[in-house]
């Protein structure tokens, strides 16, 4: 096989990798999160109100990286499970605003064990876990500048250059926080 063929072997494509390693990931996390009632995407939504609430549901999906219309089921399931509140915003009536309950609240206390187990679960220290967030944080930022063509308009930092939490639309790791 010339380099050519070899770079369309499955096990080289990235994304490849990159779908297994996010579905791998996202079922490590279903027992721990199991306990307290959540999914993952549930869990995403809890994590960021727990960073700021309320939010409007454009808020949310920014941070996340998500359309109102991925949210809108997720929030209806918070909101049944007693965790969220959804109003009107007071300000603008056509917006949603999200607020915690005060069971939501509480479920943060519970969710605090969930970064050591995850870490624990698949193998990675705090600073192996906060390299491999670096990683991603600048892939994904990367992909978010790649023209249609693929070009990057500019260089995408390595990841040991570090990539702040939060640099790519607000994004955080819902597996470890970088101390800053």
């Amino acid at each position: 096989m010339s380099t050519t063929e070899n770079d369309l072997l499955l096990e080289r494509q990235l994304c490849f990798g990159l779908s297994v390693a996010s579905r791998s990931v996202i079922a490590a996390y279903k027992p721990v999160l199991e306990p307290m009632q959540l999914t993952h995407p549930q869990y995403l939504v809890m994590l960021a109100l727990w960073e700021q609430a309320p939010r409007r549901v454009k808020d949310i999906g920014a941070a996340l990286l998500l359309e109102s219309a991925t949210l809108s089921p997720l929030l209806k399931r918070l909101e049944a499970l007693g965790y969220i509140t959804r109003t009107k915003d007071a300000t603008d009536e056509r917006a949603l605003c999200i607020d915690l309950t005060a069971a939501g609240a509480a479920l943060r206390q519970q969710a605090l064990s969930v970064p050591g187990t995850m870490m624990a679960r698949l193998g990675l220290d705090r600073e192996g876990a906060m390299a491999l967030h670096r990683s991603m944080m600048a892939l994904i930022g990367a992909a978010a500048h790649a023209d249609d063509a693929g070009n990057v308009p500019s260089p995408v930092p390595s990841p040991a250059a570090g990539v702040p939490r939060g640099t790519v639309s607000g994004a955080t790791t819902p597996l470890v926080m970088e101390d800053n």
